[in-house]
């Protein structure tokens, strides 16, 4: 009988995870500037931040800043200081590049369904790449993640309750098209997040 070798546990190098948060906000990032584009919502701690921007036209930026910073605490206590320090970092660019992806790029003819559905798939794809990195974006995400590592409930499920309720809402913010689209792209979000983050999956 063949002897059967385990797989090596190899960490991610600092530069590995630097570009990881990089290419993993500009992902997100691009994907909220789509929605919020679109006049769509999406949940967790981004949607509230959306909420607050659509009532207040305060910065998207600045509001998904100072939402997050009340989480840091448990961050830090709970899953570390590597990890609330790449978490603090992939929030500050989240909230810099949600800001500088309209100066460079102009929708002169956007469908809001279709841009709320793929803002969502491009959101989801970024998050899983700061998951690998050990990485976040603060808020709900930290509650998902500790709660995961904890007591093995999926960080997906979670958010997915979550962020139906951030949605739901929104009722008074957004029109009924918009707001059933920010049910259905918070969904496909958080069931790429179920599908693609699970403990042991991954080796590294």
């Amino acid at each position: 009988m063949d002897n059967v070798v385990s797989p090596t546990k190899v960490p991610h190098t600092l530069v590995e995870d630097a570009l990881a948060i990089l290419f993993g906000t500009l992902l997100v990032s691009f994907g909220i500037t789509l929605l919020k584009t679109a006049g769509a919502l999406t949940g967790s701690t981004a949607g509230i931040a959306f909420l607050i921007s659509y009532l207040t036209h305060t910065s998207f930026g600045v509001a998904f800043f100072v939402i997050n910073l009340p989480f840091y605490w448990l961050a830090a206590s709970r899953m570390g200081w590597a990890f609330t320090l790449k978490t603090f970092c992939a929030v500050g660019l989240v909230s810099l590049f949600t800001h500088l992806h309209p100066l460079f790029i102009h929708f002169s003819a956007l469908d809001p369904f279709y841009a709320t559905l793929f803002g969502n798939v491009i959101m989801g794809i970024g998050f899983i790449v700061l998951f690998r990195h050990k990485a976040s974006l603060g808020g709900i995400n930290i509650l998902a993640l500790w709660l995961q590592d904890r007591y093995g409930i999926r960080a997906g499920k979670l958010q997915m309750g979550v962020d139906t309720c951030v949605v739901l809402a929104s009722l008074f913010v957004v029109s009924m098209p918009m707001l059933a689209a920010s049910i259905v792209g918070a969904l496909i979000l958080n069931l790429i997040i179920a599908m693609n983050h699970r403990p042991g999956r991954y080796y590294v």
